[in-house]
């Protein structure tokens, strides 16, 4: 019997598991991949973006809240998820950027934060791992934090002078950056919109888009996932706390998504198989590897 594929989706926080690289996620789990998402923090100190929520008893119970929220976003992706037990460094707001809180994600010396993830890719064996960009997708301290733990772990999990007390070795096959939004997917969805005779909710988005951010050059693989768009957004909407229901995120319709950008994007970083680019499978050479060991 043919060894069963293994995804690993490296985090910062509770949500953007929903919110990056889940309806892929959810296309996966249903051809029979093990997907395990990897949490870095407990969303500790992240906002409440759902007015709706936004009140003193949701504030003082905000981690305990946000783990409720992971365990039925998780059960609506059927992804397995781990937490790597970090604290939320927060999102430092003000001119000059005040200092980290102590003992937070971001701060942890890098063979420190590694550890953990180390652990789980030497437990669970993905195949593959997908993670942030060098910017973290969006500059907030643990998503970069969340990139360098990534690259750090794929390299070490591997490597058994590395961590040896932390299991055996396990060296992953690729490595993925999740890309997002790129301009010409932003453009594509707003301009359909118009052309729908519907409002676009990122007019503002594209008036202040700047160029030198723009990773759409990076985009390497397209995952086809449209089917999966509703289970990705039903996901988001279990992170309560995080997204209003009746924001922006969920203001194209699904039809519309899947007719102009049915895929979600990555950019391939690493890869010990042969898996020429461009790609629409995070594990095209993979399964070659897999059944030829």
């Amino acid at each position: 019997m043919a060894e069963q594929l293994r995804l690993m989706a490296v985090h910062a926080h509770p949500d953007d598991e929903s919110s990056k690289g889940a309806a892929s996620a959810a296309r996966y789990v249903a051809e029979g991949v093990d997907v395990l998402v990897a949490t870095c923090t407990g969303g500790e100190r992240g906002s409440v973006l759902n007015p709706k929520l936004d009140r003193p008893d949701v504030w003082e119970n905000i981690a305990e809240i946000r783990r409720a929220e992971m365990d039925a976003a998780r059960a609506i992706l059927g992804v397995k998820q781990a937490w790597l037990g970090f604290v939320d460094s927060g999102l430092p707001e003000g001119d000059p950027l005040p200092p980290l809180p102590e003992g937070c994600f971001a701060l942890e010396p890098l063979e420190v934060a590694t550890a953990p993830l180390v652990r789980l890719m030497r437990e669970f064996r993905p195949h593959v791992v997908t993670t942030y960009d060098e910017n973290g997708g969006y500059p907030h301290p643990d998503h970069i934090m969340c990139h360098k733990v990534s690259v750090a772990a794929f390299d070490a999990a591997g490597d058994p002078d590395r961590y040896p007390e932390l299991g055996e070795p396990w060296q992953p096959l690729k490595l993925y950056y999740n890309i997002g939004w790129s301009r010409s997917r932003l453009l594509a969805t707003h301009e359909a919109m118009l052309a729908a005779g519907l409002e676009s909710p990122y007019t503002e988005w594209l008036k202040d888009w700047d160029t030198r951010e723009d990773k759409g050059d990076r985009v390497t693989t397209r995952v086809e996932c449209g089917e999966y768009f509703e289970t990705r957004d039903d996901a988001l909407r279990a992170h309560a706390t995080q997204v209003d229901p009746d924001g922006a995120w969920f203001r194209v319709p699904l039809d519309l998504q899947r007719k102009v950008w049915p895929t979600e994007d990555f950019e391939l970083v690493k890869s010990l198989v042969d898996s020429p680019v461009p790609e629409s499978d995070l594990f095209t050479g993979v399964r070659e590897a897999v059944r030829a060991h």
